[in-house]
């Protein structure tokens, strides 16, 4: 924890810290202080992800990104704009887009190995179980809110059987390498010493609230991954406090007593000498472990927006029901005649009835909500034409003009590289589970009956841009650079194709040949051999 002289002292600290204590001990607080910034940055981003209206309202945290709200909250126009409000969530697509592009198109995951070893059905085995494509989708998304993406491997039943006794447990239930991803607010990694980017060990820790007839009470658990071991503490905690000073409220608890797991043993071997859990940054840099999302650095401009919009709509509900002014048109029963809005009685020599305008300088506002959002895709490097049409006068086109793959290609570019870039973190995080996989598979098997080891090899992800192709295109190029000579024998043009493996792939080929026997029957050799009897 940093020690500033004032609170409004900025202390820009590069040094590194070594902690000489333990993280999460007796008297100490979770979240510890250090993580309240990193906390505070996940939540805001998810409110303003999900929906930072409604859901932050239902938090009691209705201004997250309210800045007019906050400037005119003493003022006769604050429950007026609270009503207003619009809440414009541009996040949600540009965050959704990645995902989509990263495994819309499924990747295939390589051993190097034939489709039927051992080797490559065991990877096929771990992707299917795990719905590792659907995993990465989703941690893409969460990413892009939060900058930080946790996996963790592990080796047990695919089904949740806590509920049930363990004499209970089917004996057929199914077993295997799990890969699921980890809240990134309930990590807490260790750095090395001199190497920021690199964890010596990663603690996982969570509020657990029991609930009983008469009331309930919060239990810390703490799940420490070292390498080649895990180990399990649980503590009660004491009655939370509030802390706002990060712009959201994050339940701040003291730590008390030391409590039973519950497990048999709190040291976990798992006979695989690596830690058990994968980071995959959002996007990151080289002097700290903690990402960057994709919505931190545009928490302002989102809210401008807001803002922008939601004048735009006050000023065009004051201009559907103007103040009126004119003749006294006081009737003969004493009630003042209305229009549509307030009426304001005028004499016979005050001036020519009329209506009381006011210039919202609307251009203005549209002009300014123009560029405010180029800006919001500008950071987000995603083209707007990207999803069918724009929203500002960026001058980007529709990209409809562009029909070859190369000129999609350039017109994508910059979702490309974006994409590309989460990629790499995500290359080498879903490799490592693989690998993992692989290696607590053998460990937990070891002298199983029936269970063929294998080496565990380091797999290769083909990832896939989630561009079209022209594939007339792309064979007419073929045909150009060889000369007119083949490029793709059968196996592999029906295995690319139909998107198969090489044994489905052989049996389409067995078929094919079958149904050219069965047509055009088959010619003993011998004939050709005859002399003609003369």
């Amino acid at each position: 924890m940093l020690f500033r002289s004032t609170k409004y002292d900025i202390i820009d600290d590069f040094y590194e810290h070594t902690r000489d204590y333990r993280l999460f001990q007796t008297g100490a607080y979770y979240p510890p202080i250090d993580d309240l910034p990193r906390i505070a940055k996940y939540r805001r981003g998810r409110t303003i992800f999900n929906d930072y209206y409604s859901e932050a309202a239902y938090l009691g945290n209705h201004q997250v990104l309210q800045r007019a709200a906050k400037i005119l909250a003493d003022t006769p126009q604050a429950p007026q704009l609270d009503k207003l409000y619009i809440a414009v969530n541009l996040m949600d697509i540009l965050l959704t887009k990645p995902a989509d592009l990263m495994v819309g198109e499924p990747p295939s995951y390589e051993s190097g190995k034939p489709d039927d070893s051992v080797e490559q059905q065991a990877i096929n085995r771990t992707v299917e179980n795990n719905d590792l494509n659907v995993l990465i989708h989703e941690s893409v998304i969460g990413n892009g809110y939060r900058g930080d993406a946790w996996i963790e491997t592990r080796y047990g039943y695919y089904d949740d059987f806590s509920a049930l006794p363990e004499t209970r447990i089917p004996e057929n239930a199914e077993t295997g390498p799990i890969i699921e991803h980890i809240r990134a607010d309930y990590v807490f990694p260790e750095t090395s010493r001199g190497n920021v980017k690199k964890f010596k060990a990663v603690n996982i820790a969570w509020v657990e609230w029991v609930e009983t007839e008469n009331d309930e009470k919060p239990f810390l658990n703490v799940k420490r991954h070292l390498p080649g071991y895990i180990t399990y503490e649980r503590f009660a905690l004491h009655t939370p406090t509030i802390n706002n000073e990060f712009g959201v409220p994050i339940q701040v608890f003291t730590i008390g007593e030391r409590v039973p797991t519950g497990r048999e043993t709190d040291v976990e071997e798992t006979g695989v000498p690596v830690l058990l859990v994968d980071h995959a940054p959002y996007k990151s840099v080289d002097d700290d472990w903690k990402g960057i999302s994709g919505i931190e650095k545009l928490e302002s401009v989102l809210a401008a927006i807001n803002d922008r919009i939601t004048q735009i709509d006050y000023i065009l509900w004051k201009h559907s029901d103007p103040t009126l002014y004119g003749p006294d048109l006081e009737g003969a029963t004493g009630a003042s005649q209305r229009f549509g809005g307030r009426y304001i009685p005028l004499t016979k020599d005050d001036a020519t009835p009329g209506a009381i305008t006011w210039n919202g300088q609307l251009d203005a506002a549209f002009k300014e909500l123009d560029l405010l959002i180029g800006i919001v895709f500008q950071m987000s490097e995603t083209p707007q034409w990207l999803f069918g049409t724009t929203m500002a006068a960026d001058k980007g086109g529709t990209g409809t003009s562009h029909t070859d793959s190369s000129s999609i290609k350039a017109r994508f570019m910059p979702i490309i590289s974006k994409v590309k870039r989460i990629r790499v973190h995500y290359d080498k995080a879903i490799r490592n589970a693989l690998w993992k996989a692989q290696l607590l598979e053998n460990a937990a098997n070891e002298g199983v009956a029936g269970f063929k080891p294998y080496t565990p090899v380091y797999p290769t992800i083909n990832w896939k841009d989630g561009i079209p192709r022209d594939e007339k295109e792309l064979a007419e190029i073929m045909q150009i650079r060889t000369g007119g000579k083949p490029t793709l024998d059968q196996h592999s043009a029906i295995k690319i194709e139909s998107e198969v493996d090489d044994q489905k792939a052989q049996e389409i080929i067995d078929r094919i040949q079958a149904d050219e026997e069965r047509m055009n029957g088959t010619v003993d050799a011998s004939v050709f051999n005859d002399g003609g009897g003369n």
